[in-house]
């Protein structure tokens, strides 16, 4: 029996592809696209560029279906308007993602995107998600919530693994890769944190433990990481002037943020003996146990600030898909901006709200959901 060669790569990310819902079919008349039916076409190898590799081209699609959230799976070319500039800020958030999630592991040039964009994913900086200026809030937090979902089915942990082995492909191979190829331009991983994490991308005197959103004092008065990998003691416990990871946050303010407040969590449960439940009946719901506050999209009817996205239509809608598939949104469903998010109810809201810990691990959950934090 005579075997055929595979490229170690193409046989990852094409395993990678069915695992997660695709199936990859090779043409030559086509680049890229989906036909809403969990068939992925890529143009074969006559049709790629010196720069293309069929890795980099299933994961830029991966990435733009994290974007997009599960349900674009049902929608011909993830949604996106190829002609236009409508979605511009959709393939801008794919880059960031796409980037970030290349840049521990060395990778980042080697699985380059080769579109038109190249020049703005060549001109991010060390960390993908940083903003430079308001006009980048968008398809960061946008890529943020994404980069949340990546663990999440149908991608994980499949998206994971195939990142890893091709980490451990690469590395194997560089040695042996002139600087002028592919492999050649491939680095080796960031080192680790302590906490279990990478270190941060771009690091700088201001980014420490000690001033890290995450620290916090232990009863002991040794300093811990609250989002560490592990909860093992030696892997919590930390120095205030170790450099930071990837998760770094100088502060976490909550008149900018509002996460716990929208949509990361559907419902706030009122009892019927909390007083808010009579000072501010209008905005309950009766429920079996007590009530629920009025929640629209999400969003906690006492709550205001923010900009709120346009759900995504789809450029080219699927006939044959049913009518939910085609103006579904996923999060985030809404932007900070210069309004800070505010309660309208602060003074006497409920128990439940009062409970919720600024810092604690629903806290980072909810952040994650909508954008905020890595």
């Amino acid at each position: 029996m005579t075997r055929q060669y595979q490229d170690p790569l193409d046989s990852l990310w094409l395993e990678c592809a069915r695992r997660v819902g695709l199936e990859v079919e090779r043409a030559p008349d086509a680049y890229a696209s989906t036909d809403g039916r969990g068939k992925l076409v890529l143009s074969d190898a006559a049709g790629l560029d010196a720069d293309d590799s069929l890795a980099q081209m299933i994961l830029h699609e991966l990435c733009h279906s994290l974007i997009q959230g599960a349900h674009s799976f049902q929608w011909i070319d993830w949604g996106l308007d190829n002609e236009g500039n409508r979605d511009d800020v959709l393939e801008q958030a794919c880059l960031r993602l796409q980037a970030a999630l290349l840049e521990p592991l060395g990778l980042r040039q080697v699985l380059a995107p080769t579109t038109d964009f190249r020049a703005f994913y060549d001109a991010l900086p060390a960390d993908p998600f940083e903003e430079r200026e308001p006009s980048e809030r968008e398809s960061i937090v946008r890529a943020r919530a994404a980069f949340a979902r990546r663990v999440e089915r149908p991608w994980g942990p499949h998206l994971g693994d195939a990142l890893r082995a091709t980490s451990t492909v690469v590395a194997a191979a560089r040695e042996f890769a002139t600087d002028n190829t592919l492999l050649g331009a491939a680095r080796p991983p960031t080192a680790l944190h302590r906490s279990g994490f990478a270190l941060h991308p771009a690091p700088s005197a201001d980014k420490n433990c000690g001033s890290c959103a995450w620290a916090f004092q232990s009863k002991s008065e040794q300093l811990r990481c609250r989002i560490a990998q592990t909860k093992s003691i030696a892997q919590t416990k930390i120095s205030a002037n170790e450099p930071a990871c990837e998760r770094f946050e100088a502060e976490l303010a909550c008149l900018s943020c509002g996460a716990c407040c929208r949509e990361a969590y559907d419902v706030v449960v009122v009892k019927k003996s909390d007083p808010a439940a009579r000072l501010h009946r209008e905005m309950l719901v009766p429920t079996s146990s007590g009530f629920d506050l009025v929640r629209t999209d999400g969003r906690c009817v006492a709550l205001s600030g923010g900009t709120e996205l346009e759900p995504h239509v789809p450029a080219i809608t699927r006939l044959d898909a049913p009518t939910e598939f085609n103006r579904p949104r996923s999060l985030p469903r809404f932007v900070p901006d210069d309004t800070p998010f505010t309660c309208s109810i602060y003074e006497t809201r409920p128990q439940t709200c009062r409970d919720f810990t600024r810092g604690s691990q629903n806290c980072l959950d909810a952040r994650r959901k909508v954008g905020l934090s890595r």
